[in-house]
């Protein structure tokens, strides 16, 4: 499988721009982890496995921050975010049918990582949370920057021996 190209990614979304052409109803795309590439002089790596709203809701606004200190040039800088347990929840289409039912979730959320996204921020969830929490893929919402990798853990470190910084807030 091809490496990720962060580039070509950037020019796909900046060709979709906001026209939201509508998209096909199936799992998020899956990824080899050992394809995830630096390719920017300043890349970093967040790693969620909470489920604490307050503390994703501090990511974001790092995640933001860190964007607005390169002037938001996706050539300048490289960010992605690893989730896996608790974290995949903030990810989903609906909470329902998982270990979270009964939560609600912050409706501003998704709007703050689309938002990122346009930035070239890329999310990678894990298949083994998923798999071993029994939830559907087809939970995870379908989104290009969106993909799975089959282990958070063994992807936040693989991404720091490729030369990704690691920032974890909390």
């Amino acid at each position: 499988m091809p490496h990720f190209d962060r580039r070509a990614f950037l020019g796909t979304m900046a060709l979709a721009g906001a026209a939201a052409v509508p998209v096909a109803a199936q799992a998020a795309g899956a990824i080899d982890a050992k394809n995830i590439v630096k390719e920017a002089d300043n890349a970093c790596l967040y790693h969620c496995d909470y489920g604490d709203q307050n503390r994703f809701a501090q990511t974001l606004n790092n995640i933001s921050n860190h964007y607005a200190a390169y002037g938001a040039d996706p050539f300048a800088i490289q960010l992605a975010l690893v989730a896996h347990a608790g974290g995949v929840k903030f990810f989903l289409d609906s909470l329902s049918g998982t270990q979270w039912e009964k939560e609600t979730l912050d409706p501003t959320f998704t709007e703050k990582v689309d938002a990122l996204s346009k930035n070239g921020l890329k999310i990678y969830l894990c298949s083994l949370t998923f798999e071993r929490n029994k939830i559907d893929k087809e939970k995870a919402r379908k989104e290009p920057y969106i993909v799975f990798v089959p282990s958070g853990v063994a992807t936040v470190g693989m991404m720091q021996n490729n030369g990704f910084a690691y920032l974890k807030v909390g």
